[in-house]
């Protein structure tokens, strides 16, 4: 998978993910000022003159040394952290608005300064004399900055926002502040949203709630009204999958406030985007004319965090604002999915998924860009949340594969994601853990797949090591079935069917009782499994725990339960042989890839009699059988 772009598009990506970087992690200190604010001001529900005074130092100077402190963070870990909040203290001193913009420059800054002299200095330090060093170097490199902030740089953003504020109360005095909705509601489907919604409009919006007690601002993204309404056209005029999901993709989205849900709805049928821009723009036409807005941001973009942020008295606008972008929406986006005379059944919404995981990978830097060439190709690696099953497996599948081709000199492992190797040159990981993936390996190239067995990497890499010379000889496969993995009593056929978390419970139950494991790993191994299905492909499902209940794993075991009649594992899938895996020091790989090798090899008769065999010995002799 790869997002071709060009340079500008990725520079604005990144410096929008950035901003929105600085802005997220302090979300919980803009809501409780919000909230103080809303009580206590005087035109708020409970006016207090004496309480309404905490409100105030917390968006003078908490909330601005919050995002100096994130941003230096984001460029040099706590250290930077500090030094870009000394420097940031500086631009806060020399202003009597709210320097969030300041914050942005200076958090960052600071960072990146301290960082420098640290790089330049570090072979000079004497022995010994480490931490003094790092404490005076800091606190004068800090000190230097704020005082920078404070003659220079606080000047210079006020003027900033002097013009900005003029351009924002120009375009409201003109009525053309709709026209946002044209560069916000596409800029969404891009996943750009958090990058203007908390890198822009908040920081601008908290400046105009200072003096006003509201802003605009934050309801110009965070409106559910024109997503709302293309999934309300969708349930009413829709066809196929598309029609059958989107009631629950409307409570997901109106209620939890996860925009995304809609995104691939409007990818299926691009036209869809006038319809959100339509929605968007009467919602705001609606806001500016009741003169609504919101205390302080609203994050998630649910209506009920909307309504927790409307002051008082701005209740009818707020929620006419989103009633009327509901309703142009589903309008607009119901002329063009009744006209359609394609069909938008599985396949459309299935792909539209997959471009927006693509979509949404790309906007937190995630690319397959790198290429790694098939004569330089060394080291592969699989890489999942715990490393000891799914990434096993495709890992084991892959190995065979290119032995089998005679490339017994290309080394094909598996880990967990945060363990991977800094020399991987290629990385296989579930798309779900792109984002994680890429920044444990960023040297590496990556390619992200839905199942670690039924995927195209073997095509991928095969055809890059066309024309690339061989391995004299394979190698032969180091890895034996040690003894106490697989015990045969602990090969169950014939089981009843029952739930897929029962049936995981049960694996787990019996890892626990063979000595395999502790009791926590079992609740890991539910968990797994609500993130991320376990099931395989080919009637298998390889239930283990997540990466956080490793430390519960004793020693290597793995147990096989059979159920002729099957297990679903949702999706169409049913699984009837579970393979429930406790992995330490690898010792289960050589059975893991024995499953890999009956996937591959057997035909469907045979993995039939897999499946419904009454003899437990014949699932053994295959899972264990030697090379």
């Amino acid at each position: 998978m790869s997002t071709g772009k060009s340079s500008a598009q990725e520079f604005m990506q990144k410096f929008g993910r950035f901003l929105s970087a600085m802005v997220m992690p302090n979300i919980g200190a803009f809501i409780a000022w919000g909230f103080l604010t809303a009580l206590f001001i005087p035109t708020g529900w409970m006016p207090n003159e004496y309480l309404a005074q905490v409100g105030g130092p917390m968006s003078k100077w908490l909330i601005p040394l919050l995002i100096g402190f994130t941003g230096g963070s984001a460029i040099y870990g706590h250290r930077g952290g500090v030094v870009g909040a000394i420097a940031t203290s500086g631009i806060i001193a020399g202003a009597d608005i709210p320097m969030f913009l300041g914050a942005m420059i200076m958090g960052p800054l600071g960072g990146w300064c301290i960082k420098k002299f640290d790089n330049a200095i570090t072979d000079s330090i004497p022995g010994g004399f480490e931490m003094l060093v790092n404490n005076f170097s800091a606190g004068i490199m800090g000190g230097i900055l704020a005082i920078i902030s404070y003659m220079v740089v606080g000047p210079v953003v006020l003027s900033v926002n002097d013009v900005l504020r003029s351009g924002v109360e120009g375009i409201v005095g003109l009525g053309l502040l709709p026209l946002v909705s044209i560069i916000v509601e596409p800029a969404k489907i891009l996943f750009l949203n958090n990058a203007i919604n908390h890198g822009v409009f908040s920081p601008l919006g908290i400046q105009q709630a200072e003096e006003f007690g509201k802003s605009m601002f934050f309801l110009l993204e965070a409106n559910p009204g024109p997503g709302l309404g293309v999934l309300l056209a969708y349930s009413l005029f829709g066809k196929g999958t598309a029609k059958a999901s989107s009631p629950g993709a409307m409570i997901i989205h109106f209620l939890g406030g996860i925009h995304e849900i809609y995104f691939p709805y409007i990818l299926m049928k691009p036209t869809l985007i006038l319809a959100v821009i339509a929605g968007g723009m009467s919602g705001v036409a609606t806001l500016v004319m009741l003169d609504g807005g919101l205390i302080a941001p609203s994050s998630p973009g649910s209506i009920i965090a909307i309504l927790a942020m409307t002051p008082k008295g701005a209740f009818f606008a707020n929620i006419a604002d989103v009633v009327v972008a509901t309703a142009v929406s589903c309008a607009v986006a119901s002329v063009f999915i009744k006209a359609s005379k394609d069909e938008e059944g599985e396949d459309g919404l299935a792909n539209a998924q997959e471009n927006m995981a693509a979509m949404k990978a790309a906007s937190k830097g995630v690319s397959g860009e790198k290429k790694v060439s098939g004569k330089d190709l060394k080291i592969i690696v699989y890489a999942c949340d715990a490393g000891m099953g799914s990434s096993a497996l495709g890992a084991a599948a892959l190995r065979k594969k290119l032995r089998r081709d005679g490339y017994a000199d290309i080394s094909v492992t598996n880990c967990a994601i945060g363990n991977i190797p800094k020399d991987a040159q290629l990385v296989v990981s579930h798309e779900k853990l792109a984002a994680r993936a890429l920044e444990d390996s960023p040297q590496a190239e990556h390619i992200w797949v839905k199942d670690f067995m039924q995927n195209n990497v073997y095509d991928i890499v095969s055809e890059r090591l066309k024309g690339v010379d061989k391995a004299d000889a394979p190698v032969a496969d180091a890895e034996r079935v040690k003894e106490g993995i697989l015990l045969k009593e602990n090969v169950v056929v014939g089981m009843k069917p029952v739930g897929k978390i029962d049936a995981i419970r049960a694996a787990g139950e019996m890892l626990v009782s063979s000595g395999y494991v502790e009791k926590p790993y079992v609740d890991g191994m539910i968990a797994r499994e609500l993130d991320i299905s376990t099931y395989i492909g080919k009637g298998i499902a390889i239930p283990h725990g997540e990466n956080a209940v490793k430390q519960y794993v004793k020693k290597s075991g793995i147990v096989i339960l059979q159920f002729p009649e099957g297990v679903d594992f949702g999706n169409g899938n049913k699984a009837h042989i579970i393979v429930g895996i406790a992995g330490k020091d690898n010792d289960h790989l050589a059975i893991l890839a024995n499953i890999a090798s009956a996937m591959d090899e057997c035909s469907d008769d045979e993995l039939q009699k897999l499946y419904t065999t009454a003899d437990a010995n014949v699932l053994y002799d295959m899972f264990t059988k030697s090379e």
